[in-house]
C-alpha cells in the first residue's frame, strides 16, 4: 500500500496538481472568490511511463506472480532501463524479471536490434517529422479561418504523425533492448487496419492496454460483473482514466471518454453492424472514428475542438492548399506502411521484419545495407532540420 501511495501520489502531484488547482481557481472566480496562490509544478519527462513500471513491480510481488529482486542494482536496472524508460513500451515486472538477472546476448539479437532501431529512427525522422510540419501548420493556425480541405489535411497529417512518432520510438526502444540483451514487448500491430475500436485498442499502445486490463479493469470486476451496466461502466471508467493518464487537460479526458463510448457501442451493437458491412467499410469507418479522436487529442481548448470538427464536415472548399512536394511524397509512404498489413504480402513482410529471430547470412548483408541507408538519411535530415521531440515524451 505504501508503494502504491508513493507512486500514485508523486504522479498526481507532478502531473495533475496544476490542472486541479487551475480548475479550482476557475470555480472560485465564477463564485466571486479570490484565486488560491499557486506556483506551477514542472512535469518530469516520461513520469507516466516509469510510474506505471514501478507499480507493476509492487503489484506483481504482492500477487505472488514473481519473486522480488535480491539486488538493489537489479531493481534500479528495471526502473532506469533507458531505452524504454521515457516513452515505453510499458514493461511489466513479470515479463522482464528473469532478464534482469541473466541475459543471453547473441550477435543475431544485436544485429536484429540494429535493424529495428534503424527502422524506428526512419519512422520518426523521415515520416513523423514531415507530417508534424504540416500538422502544426494547420492546427497552430487561426482555426476559425480554416476550410474543409485544410482541416482534413491537418487531421490526416497528425494521424500519421502520432503513429509513426510513437511506433518509431517503440521500435527504437525494442531495438536498443535487443542490442543490450533484453526482449521488450511489442507496442503496435498495424492499428490503422483495425475493423473496430475494440480491435484498434488491441493493436495501439498494446502495453498500456495490457496494464489497464490487468491492473485496473480486471480488479474492478472486468467482464465477470453480473450486470452489463457494471461491465460498461468499468470499461468506460478505464478509458476515462486512460485519457487522463495521457495528460492533465480536459481534451484528454474527453478523448478517453470518446473511445470508451465506442467500445461500449461495440459490445451493444456496433461490432455486429460492422461485421455485416464487410472488411473495407469497417476499416474505413474505424479509421475515421480514430482520426476524429486525434483531433480531440491534439487540441486543448474545447471551443477549438468544436470549431475544427464543424469545419471538417462543413463542405467549405473555398481555399486552395499549396502542398509541398516533400509532404505529398511522404504521405504516400505513410499511407502505404500504415495499411500494408491489410494485405497478405504486407502481413508476411511485417512478420519477417518484426518476428524473425535469425536471418540468413545473405539477408543480413541486405539488411545491413538498408539499415545504414536509413540511418544516413535520418541523420542527414536531423542535421538540416529543427529539433522535433517525440510526442509521448510529455506524457
Amino acid at each position: 500500500m505504501l508503494s502504491l501511495f508513493l507512486n500514485l501520489g508523486l504522479l498526481a502531484y507532478f502531473k495533475y496538481a496544476n490542472f486541479f488547482v487551475e480548475n479550482f481557481n476557475s470555480s472560485l472566480q465564477l463564485m466571486g472568490f479570490k484565486s488560491v496562490a499557486w506556483t506551477s509544478v514542472i512535469l518530469p519527462i516520461g513520469i507516466s511511463f516509469y510510474t506505471f513500471q514501478t507499480l507493476t513491480y509492487s503489484i506483481d510481488i504482492y500477487r505472488r506472480i514473481h519473486k522480488p529482486l535480491i539486488k538493489v542494482t537489479d531493481y534500479m536496472l528495471y526502473i532506469l532501463s533507458f531505452p524504454q524508460m521515457i516513452a515505453g513500451p510499458i514493461v511489466r515486472y513479470k515479463t522482464i524479471a528473469a532478464q534482469l538477472i541473466n541475459r543471453e546476448e547473441k550477435i543475431d539479437d544485436k544485429l536484429m536490434g540494429f535493424y529495428r532501431f534503424s527502422i524506428g529512427l526512419a519512422k520518426k525522422v523521415l515520416i513523423a517529422n514531415v507530417m508534424a510540419e504540416q500538422a502544426d501548420l494547420v492546427f497552430d493556425s487561426e482555426l476559425s479561418s480554416l476550410d474543409t480541405t485544410s482541416a482534413w489535411i491537418g487531421m490526416l497529417a497528425y494521424t500519421f504523425q502520432i503513429y509513426f512518432d510513437f511506433s518509431g520510438y517503440s521500435d527504437m526502444a525494442i531495438g536498443l533492448g535487443k542490442i543490450l540483451g533484453f526482449k521488450f514487448p511489442e507496442n503496435f500491430d498495424a492499428p490503422y487496419i483495425s475493423q473496430s475500436i475494440s480491435e484498434f485498442w488491441r493493436r495501439w499502445h498494446i502495453t498500456l492496454g495490457s496494464f489497464m486490463k490487468n491492473y485496473l479493469y480486471i480488479p474492478l470486476g472486468g467482464n465477470r460483473s453480473k450486470s452489463k451496466r457494471r461491465v460498461f461502466f468499468n470499461l468506460w471508467l478505464v478509458f476515462l482514466l486512460s485519457g487522463l493518464w495521457h495528460g492533465a487537460e480536459w481534451n484528454f479526458i474527453i478523448w478517453g471518454a470518446y473511445h470508451g463510448l465506442f467500445l461500449i457501442m461495440d459490445r451493444i451493437f456496433l461490432l455486429k453492424l460492422l461485421k455485416s458491412t464487410g472488411r473495407i467499410p469497417s476499416v474505413v469507418f474505424t479509421f475515421l472514428v480514430v482520426m476524429i479522436g486525434w483531433v480531440i487529442f491534439r487540441l486543448e481548448k474545447l471551443a477549438d475542438i468544436k470549431s475544427y470538427l464543424l469545419t471538417l464536415f462543413s463542405f467549405d472548399f473555398r481555399t486552395e492548399i499549396a502542398l509541398n512536394e516533400e509532404f505529398m511524397f511522404v504521405i504516400g509512404f505513410a499511407i502505404f506502411f500504415s495499411f500494408i498489413g491489410f494485405f497478405q504480402f504486407g502481413r508476411k513482410a511485417q512478420n519477417f521484419l518484426y518476428n524473425r529471430e535469425v536471418f540468413k547470412l545473405s539477408t543480413h548483408f541486405f539488411a545491413v545495407l538498408i539499415s545504414f541507408l536509413l540511418m544516413f538519411s535520418s541523420i542527414s535530415w536531423l542535421v538540416s532540420s529543427d529539433f522535433n521531440p517525440f510526442i509521448y515524451f510529455r506524457f
